[in-house]
């Protein structure tokens, strides 16, 4: 089941979107309808595991601040650490 969802656009970009229907040989519609549904999908999963990380550290999973920058401030170094666990 679709839906009509009204939006304002820029008039640039308005423009390219006509090209690039043209181009493409698909509607705005559909075009807009994949851009969409491509956006919701990519921020969706990057909220879910920021959500996801949080939760980890809230039950005492991570490593702290201090024992990482010791870490990255040895890379290159003679005595580089190994990654902390």
């Amino acid at each position: 089941m679709t839906e009509t969802l009204s939006i304002r656009i820029d008039s640039e970009i308005r423009k390219r979107l006509d090209l690039l229907a043209k181009q493409s040989k698909r509607s705005k519609s559909f075009l807009a309808a994949e851009a969409i549904a491509a956006y919701v999908e990519s921020e969706s999963w990057q909220l879910g595991e920021i959500k996801a990380a949080i939760e980890e550290i809230d039950g005492g999973m991570g490593i702290p601040h201090e024992q990482v920058s010791e870490w990255l401030g040895s890379w290159g170094r003679k005595n580089e650490r190994k990654a902390p666990e």
